[in-house]
Order: C-alpha cells, then sequence, then structure tokens
C-alpha cells in the first residue's frame, strides 16, 4: 500500500504540473482572446467566435488527441506527450476564460468610462484601478467553476499516455485486479479540489470586505 501512495503522489505532481501550468498559460492567453472577440475588426471578430465555437463544441479529450498525433500527420513531426498535453489544455481553456472575461468586461456600464474620461482619467488607470477591480469581483465565482473542472479534467492526459493522477490508479488497478486505487485516486482529487474552492472563497471574502 505503501509504494501505491508513493506512485499515486508521483502522478499527483504530474497532475498538478498540468493543473499549474494550463491556468499560468491560459488565465492571459483568455484575456487576449476576449479582447478579439470584442474587437471592432470583423474578421478578427469572427476567427476568434469560430476558434471559441470549436474549442467549446468538441470534447477535450478530441482536441488532446488532435493535437498530439495531428503534427505526425501534417507535418511529419511529432513532439513529446507532455508538451502536446498543455497545448491542448492551454487553447481549450483559454476559450472559456475568454467567455468569462467578456461577460464580466461587457457587465461594467459604459458610464464608468465616460465619467473616468471627464474626470481626466487615463484609459489605462481606469481599466486597472477602476474597470479590472469589478470585474474581478463578477468573474469570481465562474472562474472557480472553470478552475475545479480544469483539476476534475487533468485525468485526461492519460488519453495520449501522460502518466498523471487517474493512469496511475488505472495502472495499479489493473495490476492489482481492484478497485481500491481508483477510490484512492478520488480522494486525491477530492482534496485538491477541496483546497482551491476554499482558495476562491477566501479570494471572495477578501474582495466583499476591500468592497
Amino acid at each position: 500500500m505503501q509504494g501505491l501512495i508513493l506512485q499515486m503522489l508521483e502522478g499527483t505532481v504530474t497532475s498538478l504540473k498540468i493543473f499549474f501550468l494550463t491556468l499560468i498559460f491560459s488565465l492571459p492567453l483568455g484575456f487576449v482572446v476576449a479582447k478579439g472577440r470584442m474587437s471592432r475588426i470583423a474578421p478578427l471578430r469572427w476567427i476568434v467566435d469560430l476558434y471559441i465555437q470549436i474549442m467549446r463544441g468538441t470534447p477535450l479529450i478530441l482536441q488532446l488527441i488532435f493535437v498530439y498525433f495531428a503534427p505526425f500527420y501534417i507535418f511529419g513531426a511529432s513532439y513529446d506527450r507532455f508538451t502536446a498535453c498543455i497545448v491542448a489544455f492551454v487553447i481549450n481553456y483559454s476559450a472559456y476564460f475568454s467567455e468569462i472575461y467578456r461577460s464580466g468586461l461587457q457587465s461594467i456600464d459604459r458610464g464608468q468610462y465616460e465619467a473616468s474620461k471627464v474626470l481626466g482619467f487615463s484609459k489605462t488607470y481606469t481599466f486597472f484601478h477602476i474597470i479590472l477591480p469589478q470585474v474581478i469581483k463578477r468573474i469570481l465565482p465562474a472562474l472557480g467553476n472553470e478552475v475545479i473542472t480544469l483539476v476534475k479534467d487533468t485525468a485526461l492526459a492519460q488519453t495520449i499516455g501522460v502518466a498523471e493522477l487517474f493512469r496511475v490508479a488505472q495502472t495499479a488497478s489493473s495490476r492489482e485486479f481492484s478497485t481500491v486505487p481508483i477510490f484512492i485516486a478520488g480522494v486525491f482529487y477530492f482534496v485538491m479540489n477541496y483546497i482551491v474552492s476554499r482558495l476562491f472563497v477566501v479570494g471572495e471574502k477578501k474582495l466583499n470586505y476591500y468592497r
């Protein structure tokens, strides 16, 4: 049992790497995509909208397979599984995050921008000191739900052979003819999700305190 726990801890480290790398790249990329979706340039807006529709309209598992195998069949080149996993997760989650950002940005009354302009504030100051704090507060619950989903979605990395937590559990379950490793993995996922959810609850409380 001790050996199994150690193996699952190693798998958890891989899952956490996928989780954090996805957030690091997809959160800022999602904002760029949101701005493109809101652009006044029609062709750019159409392209970004198509990208979002594809990412949200097809399963992540299919996107993982495509990102990993497509370069080989199209260009005759390939890259490692972990990199393919991160690329697929980033382009998928940036689409979801972009829609969350867009909803937050569009929920701000245009009068606030006009009032800031009358008061002589620059566009940069207005965005970072007046608009952004309100946007963050409004999108935090939706963002929290998406991040919690990401924790569970890391299990899909095993589709292309990445040895994350769930793949380790599956391998151990097949080897020992027991479902115990699967249930242990479930506990690991629950703990990770509990920590993430508590962090977002604390964040919401702090935002309400400084309101």
